[in-house]
């Protein structure tokens, strides 16, 4: 089972959008895709549904799995499974004890593929399990067109993604701040004897200007695959190419050109007073519904007066009420194009009128 987490912002719609002209964007990749992190709103598109090997681009969904069933700070025991795993290596030893959090890091940065299969065992018991969970949350996802055969990504005829999938997956991880912190990291020590320093394979980092992830992947099947992110004035972007000799150029240019096309506008900001309502058998009779964060969305220049929101909720509300609770939701739409939608919350707590508060009450509208 995942650990239960209390999420605010639920973006409950992804828009395909056929906004760029793939031509104008030539780029090497057999798909592509880039994508709004916070709404998942497509700003380019090539071939997204095509399914394709992704190589060590897998390990995104493998990192995400350990940070949502597991705890940081446990101690992982290495198995004989784990140790001589052909490929990329962080070169465990069996019977050694490493951290959790060193095990994916030495996955993300070092792209470890015996630090994969660590994972799997340490998470489900058997990487045959761990599979199950992979697909089993890939289908939450909505990545429908995904199938995996182990957490590393070394070639099976049967594992395979696209890059919308891949998107959709990237996304998801990249929500989690654990997992947000790990691939924007350029150097990590582990707390192990021996080969202990890990540093990060992905040259986003350093060469594209906001660069914050996330994860490279290459076998002969499946090509150079690549997973980047990058983060400006507030919004974040990725881009997913698969099959793609000029991995890198190819990514630094769709997401430079997305970033050019597309400005990030707030359309909500956190805790602000939102909405109005009016308080039944409360001991206030008006109070006001927020959001826990600002929404920010991508549009473009000519998009700017096509947006609006819409406030599903009602006028009225019976006390009490809690300080967080959620009372309706916000709808953001660009034309007739649903963005994002995200909870509204009540701004504060608010007690029901005891016997006492009414009398009070009475004699005061009396007086007046």
């Amino acid at each position: 089972m995942f650990k239960k987490r209390i999420i605010y912002i639920s973006m409950v719609f992804i828009a395909i959008l056929p906004i760029i002209d793939v031509n104008s964007y030539a780029n090497s990749a057999q798909s592509a895709i880039v994508m709004e992190v916070k709404t998942g709103r497509i700003l380019y598109s090539k071939n997204i549904h095509q399914k394709s090997p992704m190589a060590s681009t897998t390990k995104i969904m493998t990192a995400l799995l350990a940070l949502e069933n597991g705890e940081l700070e446990s101690n992982v025991k290495i198995s004989k499974s784990a140790v001589g795993v052909e490929g990329s290596s962080i070169y465990l030893k069996y019977g050694e004890e490493m951290k959790l959090k060193d095990l994916i890091y030495g996955l993300m940065l070092r792209s470890g593929n015996d630090s994969a299969v660590a994972i799997a065992h340490h998470i489900s018991g058997s990487v045959e399990e761990f599979t199950k969970l992979m697909n089993e949350r890939a289908k939450i996802l909505g990545a429908k067109n995904t199938n995996f055969k182990n957490p590393h990504g070394l070639h099976h005829k049967d594992h395979y993604t696209t890059a919308y999938d891949l998107a959709l997956i990237t996304r998801e991880a990249l929500l989690n701040k654990d997992f947000k912190e790990i691939v924007k990291t350029k150097k990590w020590v582990a707390q192990r004897e021996g080969y202990n320093v890990f540093c990060n394979k992905n040259k986003t980092l350093s060469q594209f200007r906001g660069g914050d992830g996330v994860k490279t992947g290459y076998t002969k099947a499946a090509g150079r695959c690549l997973v980047t992110s990058a983060t400006r004035n507030g919004m974040q972007i990725l881009c997913v190419v698969l099959n793609d000799p000029n991995w890198f150029d190819d990514c630094y240019s769709l997401m430079e050109r997305a970033f050019e096309n597309y400005k990030p506008k707030k359309t909500l900001t956190k805790n602000d007073d939102i909405k109005c309502f009016t308080v039944e058998k409360g001991k206030k009779e008006r109070s006001y519904m927020t959001v826990n964060e600002d929404i920010i969305i991508p549009i473009k220049e000519d998009e700017e007066k096509k947006v609006f929101t819409v406030f599903e909720c009602k006028e009225k509300y019976e006390a009490p009420i809690k300080k967080g609770e959620v009372l309706g939701k916000a709808k953001v739409y660009v034309g007739d194009r649903l963005i994002v939608t995200t909870q509204l919350l009540a701004k504060e707590d608010i007690e029901k009128k005891k016997l006492l508060d009414i009398i009070k009450n009475f004699f005061k509208a009396r007086d007046k």
